[in-house]
C-alpha cells in the first residue's frame, strides 16, 4: 500500500510539473506571437468623398460585422464580457481614435491582413472575413469610416484568462494573421445579383466563425461556453437542412431565429439583418451549391434555381 501511495504521489507531482511547464511555455510563446513582425506588401487604399462610393461603404460597414465590434458610430464597443475573465472591446475607429494616424497602406494591412501599422498582429480582428474584399469595396469601406464624425469612445480591450493565452501560445487558438494567405490577390469585382458568384463573395464574412470550408466547429478565441459554429454546407447534419427555402433562410437572417422560433446564439444578427435581399438570397444560393464534404468550391459563374 505504501508503495502504491508513493507511486500515486510521484505521478501527481510529475503531472503537476508537466502542467506548469506547459503553461509557462505557452505563456512565453504567446508573448512571442503577440510581438512577431509580419511583413505585408504595402497596398495603399484610395480615399474618396464620392457619394455613391461612400454609400457602398456605409452598406459594407453595417452589413459585414463592423458595427458588432466597433458600434454603429465607430466609437468602439464591448462585445464580449462573460464575467469569467474574458472581456473584449473593439476600439474607437473614428478620426479621434486609433486610426487617427493611419496612412493609406495601414488600412489595407489592418482590415485585410490583421496586422497593425507597426507590423504586429491584431489579436481580435476577423481579417480572414475581409481578406478577399475587392479593391473597390475596401476603398469604399475605408472612405466611409474616415468620414465618420470624430468622437471620444471606448478603448480597445483584450482580457483573456491565462489558459486562453496558453492555448494561443501553443497554437490552439490562432489569430487572424496566421489564418490568412498574405500573398493572395484581392477578389475581382463580382456583379451584384442573386448568383452563386455573388453569394460566394458575401460568404467570405462567414469564414471567421464557420471556417474556410464553412464546416463549422469551435469558434477560434471564443469563450468556452460559446456554442460551436454550425456546419452550413448542404447535408442532413447541416444547419441548412432547417431552411428548405430561400424565404426561410432570409427570415432567419432578419430575426435571428430558427423556423421553430428558437433564438440562435452568438451570430452577428445586427449586421446580418442589414444584408440586402439580393446579397442574402445570393448567399443562400452559394450555400446550397456547396459540396457537403467541402472538397471543392462550385464554379464561380454557376447558377442555381432558388426555392420560392
Amino acid at each position: 500500500m505504501k508503495r502504491w501511495m508513493k507511486w500515486t504521489a510521484g505521478s501527481a507531482l510529475a503531472l503537476g510539473v508537466l502542467v506548469a511547464a506547459t503553461a509557462a511555455t505557452g505563456l512565453y510563446l504567446a508573448e512571442q506571437k503577440r510581438n512577431r513582425y509580419i511583413d505585408i506588401k504595402p497596398r495603399p487604399v484610395a480615399y474618396t468623398t464620392e457619394a455613391q462610393t461612400i454609400e457602398r461603404g456605409r452598406y459594407l460597414f453595417t452589413s459585414r460585422g463592423c458595427t458588432d465590434c466597433h458600434g454603429a458610430q465607430g466609437t468602439g464597443r464591448e462585445f464580449v464580457n462573460d464575467g469569467k475573465g474574458t472581456r473584449l472591446a473593439g476600439p474607437n475607429i473614428t478620426p479621434a481614435g486609433v486610426v487617427a494616424r493611419y496612412q493609406p497602406e495601414d488600412w489595407n494591412s489592418a482590415i485585410r491582413h490583421g496586422v497593425k501599422p507597426n507590423g504586429r498582429p491584431l489579436l481580435v480582428m476577423p481579417s480572414e472575413d475581409y481578406n478577399r474584399l475587392t479593391n473597390d469595396d475596401l476603398n469604399a469601406l475605408v472612405s466611409y469610416v474616415r468620414q465618420l464624425p470624430a468622437k471620444e469612445g471606448t478603448p480597445a480591450a483584450i482580457e483573456l484568462p491565462r489558459p486562453a493565452w496558453v492555448l494561443y501560445g501553443l497554437g490552439v487558438i490562432p489569430d487572424a494573421a496566421s489564418r490568412i494567405d498574405h500573398h493572395q490577390a484581392p477578389s475581382r469585382p463580382v456583379p451584384a445579383g442573386v448568383t452563386v458568384a455573388n453569394g460566394q463573395y458575401v460568404a467570405n464574412m462567414c469564414i471567421g466563425c464557420h471556417g474556410a470550408s464553412l464546416a463549422g466547429g469551435k469558434i477560434p478565441g471564443g469563450p468556452p461556453d460559446w456554442p460551436a459554429a454550425a456546419d452550413i454546407r448542404p447535408g442532413k447534419d447541416s444547419a441548412m437542412a432547417r431552411y428548405p427555402t430561400v424565404a426561410s433562410f432570409v427570415a432567419m437572417l432578419r430575426n435571428g431565429k430558427r423556423p421553430d422560433g428558437t433564438p440562435i446564439q452568438v451570430m452577428p444578427f445586427e449586421s446580418l439583418g442589414q444584408l440586402s435581399d439580393v446579397d442574402a438570397r445570393a448567399l443562400y444560393a452559394y450555400l446550397q451549391a456547396l459540396p457537403a464534404d467541402g472538397s471543392m468550391p462550385p464554379p464561380p459563374a454557376a447558377e442555381v434555381a432558388l426555392n420560392r
